[in-house]
């Protein structure tokens, strides 16, 4: 699925976010930044052991932050690196720092001239953020974003399996950016 937001385009994708081509691909990381599993795991496995060297110096990341560093063995020239909320029920404070975790990735982005992201569901996966909910945040936030900013050209999202491509659909059917 791919819509038009201003003079970008934000898509929808299955797939493998390791093999994606953007400028840069978003990690979902813990605060350590040091790797993990899923997706954080896939990233580091593919880009090789000098990600895990250059994430050693950062001193990790807070939690609704990002930070950026090469991309090494990945296709993709830049990985941000940003740690959503862990879920433990509804409520303001992980909506707040969710919606955190994909502006301040986009803002990062932005101010490296990045044009192309892909993103990965944030906390969706062992942070046990329903997809749901966390779909109607990320593409709330990012539509938000292109609509005020139109540096960045292609927001892909990169959903693991069908299910979450299909949350992430219905989630931009509902928010139908078209009639902004």
């Amino acid at each position: 699925m791919k819509i038009k937001i201003g003079s970008s385009i934000l898509e929808l994708v299955q797939g493998d976010i390791t093999q994606q081509d953007t400028d840069a691909i978003v990690n979902a990381a813990n605060r350590t930044l040091l790797g993990g599993g899923g997706v954080d795991g896939a990233i580091h496995r593919t880009a090789g052991p000098e990600l895990l060297a250059e994430c050693r110096t950062l001193g990790g990341c807070d939690t609704g932050d990002a930070v950026i560093t090469r991309g090494y063995k990945l296709k993709a020239r830049y990985v941000i690196h940003t740690v959503g909320p862990v879920y433990r029920g509804p409520s303001p404070n992980a909506e707040r720092l969710l919606k955190s975790a994909y502006q301040r990735s986009m803002e990062v982005a932005m101010a490296k001239g990045i044009r192309s992201v892909a993103f990965p569901a944030i906390s969706t996966g062992s942070y046990g953020y329903p997809l749901k909910d966390a779909s109607y945040v990320a593409l709330l936030t990012i539509i938000d974003f292109l609509w005020n900013y139109s540096e960045i050209k292609l927001v892909r999202f990169v959903l693991f399996n069908q299910r979450a491509l299909e949350a992430f659909e219905t989630s931009l059917k509902r928010l139908n950016p078209a009639e902004s």
